[in-house]
Order: structure tokens, then sequence, then C-alpha cells
């Protein structure tokens, strides 16, 4: 009778221990899918209880730019080529325009903008868009596309929208994408003048144009582009004369991935990324050079003045309005051209990057010639450079959104945030949006929102890898 006791007793525990076993595995495995499933939905962060992102679009693939054609519809592109249609909210299945692109490291399918066909003359200020906009597309062109003896070439070409796709291309730029595949540029912008604003890296060229004295002559790298949106040809009054400078309103750009209008001055902003160091937000006045090759960041910490810069007639060099000593891949530059998300974001500037997934803002300065820093919230930051990770921490609105490759202000007056993953390509498009608790717009004094006026009429190392956006 023990014996069978005995018995009883062993299966019983070996009962029990199966049946935690099973449990303990279950709840592993509910927890690592918790996990996974909390990863793959988190939201962004934003560090202001008025504020929330909402996912408008998830399910994109590298997304790198994108423009509106109106309220309802945007254009975002994907690196691998595929320029894809948000209509209503909804990602269509079929992209409305598939490009055969090399998309090797930060090649691939980069710009895009969008302007009425109806008023796109150079030197005057676009309207609206409407159903037959022009579209503006920047790509490493792949296949037969490419230039003599098969080389690559880095090409912006025009389309129609018809309402259903993009038709009747028309070449506006040819220019070059190497020796190294990193630091392609992209962005391009219609300006308030009407012309074609278009930035290109420097490919990891060694020329004049990257402040080389006594090197290559100009070659259309590492400068912003201004030119008319009808044939590509020089705007009249560009800063520099001569072929090919007389299409450059700058140079000295190592590489960009940024370029916004002031909404109130009509004056360009871009952003810049640094080797290891200095990231920077720069005024791009005609002529500017930026200083790549010789400095990033402020000049007084490369121990060099601007007599060792090569200076075209015309240039002009200035420090950046902003650095980061550590380069996190900043990204694109937005004005908010809008009063929706209250009186202390209008006309004021968002900045992204790539490595770290956060969302800065800046103030703009009386003057808007620079920015404004309260030195309660924003101490060490006179410099104008951000020196440690407390000072880069100060000037963080929104943590979470994985990389951000672009930002813009919606007809809707909110804001959007592209973004992706660097490893998956998994990518959304965020809106910055009041928060669901029904905070009030803040009411804190900002400049008005202001209509543009239209102006008067006037006659390296090929493997090199950056901080910076993969694309």
């Amino acid at each position: 009778m023990s014996h069978l006791s005995s018995v009883l007793m062993k299966l019983k525990k070996n009962r029990m221990l199966l049946i935690i076993s099973i449990i303990t595995i279950i709840l592993n495995t509910l927890t690592f899918y918790g996990q996974v499933l909390q990863t793959a939905h988190a939201q962004p962060t934003i560090n202001d209880p008025n504020l929330s992102a909402e996912a408008v679009v998830t399910g994109l693939s590298f997304p790198t730019s994108m423009a509106f054609l109106d309220e309802n519809n945007i254009l975002i592109l994907e690196k691998e080529g595929s320029v894809r249609l948000v209509s209503n909210g909804v990602l269509q299945d079929t992209p409305v325009l598939q490009i055969p692109v090399n998309s090797q490291n930060e090649r691939g399918l980069l710009g895009v903008e969008v302007v009425d066909e109806s008023n796109i003359t150079a030197g005057t200020a676009p309207n609206s868009v409407s159903m037959q906009s022009t579209v503006f597309l920047y790509f490493t062109e792949a296949g037969g596309g490419g230039g003599e003896n098969g080389e690559l070439r880095n090409r912006v070409y025009k389309y129609q929208w018809n309402g259903q796709s993009l038709v009747n291309p028309t070449l506006i730029l040819d220019l070059p994408t190497g020796p190294g595949t990193n630091h392609q540029g992209g962005k391009l912008v219609i300006g308030p003048d009407g012309y074609l604003y278009g930035i290109i890296g420097e490919l990891q060229r060694e020329g004049q144009l990257q402040n080389i004295q006594g090197g290559p002559n100009p070659d259309d790298s590492g400068v912003i582009f201004r030119v008319n949106p009808q044939d590509g040809s020089a705007a009249a009054d560009n800063p520099f004369q001569g072929d090919p400078l007389n299409r450059y309103f700058a140079y000295g750009v190592r590489n960009s991935f940024g370029m916004a209008f002031d909404p109130i001055t009509g004056i360009l902003w871009d952003t810049e990324n640094g080797e290891e160091s200095y990231d920077e937000i720069n005024i791009v006045n005609p002529g500017f050079n930026s200083g790549w090759k010789a400095v990033m960041g402020p000049i007084s910490a490369a121990g060099i003045s601007e007599n060792d810069l090569v200076q075209f007639p015309g240039s002009n060099y200035a420090d950046p309005v902003f650095s980061w000593v550590e380069s996190f891949g900043i990204t694109d530059i937005e004005f908010l051209n809008s009063q929706k998300l209250g009186q202390r974001y209008a006309n004021n500037i968002f900045v992204g990057d790539i490595t770290q997934g956060n969302l800065y803002f800046f103030e703009v300065n009386e003057n808007r010639n620079g920015l404004n820093f309260n030195t309660q919230s924003h101490p060490g930051l006179s410099d104008l450079v951000a020196d440690t990770d407390d000072e880069s921490s100060s000037i963080i609105l929104g943590t979470g959104f994985t990389g951000i490759t672009n930002i813009e202000t919606g007809p809707d007056g909110f804001l959007y945030v592209l973004t992706h993953d660097r490893e998956t390509g998994d990518g959304n498009l965020y809106r910055i949006v009041l928060g669901a608790s029904g905070g009030a717009p803040d009411t804190t004094t900002a400049p008005p929102i202001i209509e543009e006026t239209p102006p008067e009429e006037d006659e390296g190392d090929e493997n090199e890898e950056d901080g910076g956006e993969e694309e």
C-alpha cells in the first residue's frame, strides 16, 4: 500500500512540475510577443502635454520624402524607386510611378517637390496645387538612363500629375553620382521667387567646391542649385558668373537632407551633416560658402580663417546659426507655416535626425536672423552649440520616431513627420496635432502668419558610412 502511495505521489509531483513548466513557457511566450507588438506599435512621445503624434500611414519601405498634391492626397517616395500615393489617409496598393534607380547606400529616389503648372514661371511666387500639378523628382537613375559609358547619374525630372499618374518626364538637371555612394543630397524646393532649388552632397570629392585650394574645377558637387523650373537653366540673378558656377546659389556643402524657406522673410535655411561632429543649421544667403571641407561648426573651432577658404567672386561665409558637437545625422528642417499648434510653434523651426529619431524645436529670434534660447530652459546654448547630452536634450520636442527623413506643414496646418527604421526600412507617416486631452493651443507670443508677396521680376571613400541618413 505504501509503495502505491509513493507512486501516486511521484505522479502528482511530476504532473505539477509539467503544469508549472507549461505555464512558464506560455508566460514567457506572451511576454516576448507582447514586447514585439509593443515595439511594433510604439507611438512617438511629444514633450508638450497639449500635443500628440498620431499615425497617418504605416507599411512604407524606406520612405525618403513627401509632398502634398492637395489636402487629400500625398506623394511619398520610397528609396528603392516607388512613388506611392496616400489618398484620403489610405496608402494605395499600386505605385503611381516605378522608377529604376540605383539605391546603394545613400543613392536612390530621394527628393520631390510639387507646384501648380499654371504658375511655375520663374520669378513669380507659386500658388496652391491643382489637378494639373508639376512634380519634380530627384533620383539616381539606373538602367538605360545613365550617362556616357554607362555612368550612373543623379537626375532631376519634371513630370505632370494628371490626377492618377505621373506622365511626360522632362530632364531638368543632370548631375554626377560619385565616386562616393554617400552624400547624394536630393532635397528639392520651389522658392518664393518661383525658382527650383536643389541640393547635392559633395559625393566624397575634393575640389574647389570643397574649399580645396588648387583642387579640381567646379563640378556640380556639394552645392545648392537655383534654376529655372521649366528647363534647368541658371537664374539670371544668381550670385556667381560663368558655367557651371552660374547655376549655384551656395557651395561648400558636405551633405544635406533639409532645406526650407522662412515664410516670413523668404530666406533659405538648410541643415548639414558633419563627418563625425558638428551637424549644422545654416542661413543660406546668396553666394553662401558653407565651409566644407575646411570647416564644420563654428570656424573658430577649426583653427582657420575665412582667408583659408576657396572664395569665388560673390561668395560669403557665415557660421552656422546652430550646431551639435556630436553628429546625430540631422535631416530635414521645416518652418510650421500655421497657427494650428498654437502661437509658440507658428513660423518656428522643427528639425529631425535619422539616428536617434528625435524631433527638435527652435524659436527664431525677433529679427529672424538666428535662434532664440531662454537661459533657464536652455542653459549652455548661448554659444549656439550643443556640447553635451543635456544641452541636446533641452531642444528635443519629440522622441521615438525611429529615424526622421522629412517634415512638412500639411494643408490642414498640422505638422507631418515621415520616418523609417534604418535597418528594416519599416516606415510610417505621423501627424503632430493637439493632444487628445483637448489642451488649448499655447498662446505664447509668436510672429503672425504673413502671406508671401510675390517679388518683382528681374532681368572620397566610396564605402564611408555617415551618421546621416542612409539614402
